[in-house]
């Protein structure tokens, strides 16, 4: 996957307890606007479009965004074998990872049943690849002996140093059973929060 174009999803529209699917569009004034007022410039502006997202209330938790696919695209690029996945949001992620030849087996932990209501549907008829458990991966573990090549956290709202000790906390407890470990924005955050030690549990951006 190389293009935002290759990222787009189509889960229906729809509603699930606290949890919406919805599409909305971006013109070429918007596109300039989020632009400017993006805290890292033009590399999380909105290019004119229609796009998917997911929310919580009016909490937009995920889209098919440009800047969204570029957060995910060093581990869609790396995946292969089996991989693990923690948080469903819009599919997009499980869908690009399944549709790789190289990748025999997609797990992926979600806590909600409303996300899973309105995703798990789509995506799992995209590909027999595949399992969604609907599990706190917090409390959940791997059968004996489960080894994944890769494994990605993503079940954060925005960017937060209140993430951090979280991510810490899911990279030490699969330390042993997956390849390699990555978390959304980890590095960004850590980076950020270095410089800016006075501002904790301040937010980075919001994922639209």
């Amino acid at each position: 996957m190389n293009s935002h174009a290759d990222a787009k999803v189509n889960v229906p529209t729809g509603t699930s307890g606290v949890w919406t699917v919805s599409r909305f569009t971006v013109d070429e004034t918007a596109s300039f606007f989020t632009s400017l007022d993006s805290t890292f410039g033009s590399s999380r502006s909105v290019p004119a479009g229609e796009y998917t997202m997911l929310s919580r209330g009016r909490v937009t938790v995920m889209s098919d965004t440009p800047a969204e696919v570029r957060d995910h695209l060093p581990v869609i690029r790396r995946a292969h074998g089996s991989v693990l996945i923690v948080g469903l949001g819009l599919g997009m992620v499980a869908r690009a990872i399944a549709l790789k030849p190289e990748v025999t087996k997609v797990t992926v932990i979600e806590l909600s049943p409303d996300v899973i209501a309105l995703t798990g549907p789509w995506l799992t008829a995209l590909s027999p690849k595949v399992e969604i458990i609907q599990a706190d991966i917090f409390a959940w573990s791997p059968p004996r002996g489960t080894k994944y090549e890769v494994a990605w956290f993503d079940i954060w709202d925005d960017l937060c140093s209140d993430n951090l000790p979280q991510m810490s906390t899911l990279h030490r407890k699969f330390a042993r059973c997956a390849a390699w470990k990555g978390s959304w924005g980890r590095e960004l955050t850590q980076t950020y929060f270095t410089r800016e030690k006075n501002r904790r549990g301040t937010s980075i951006f919001a994922r639209r």
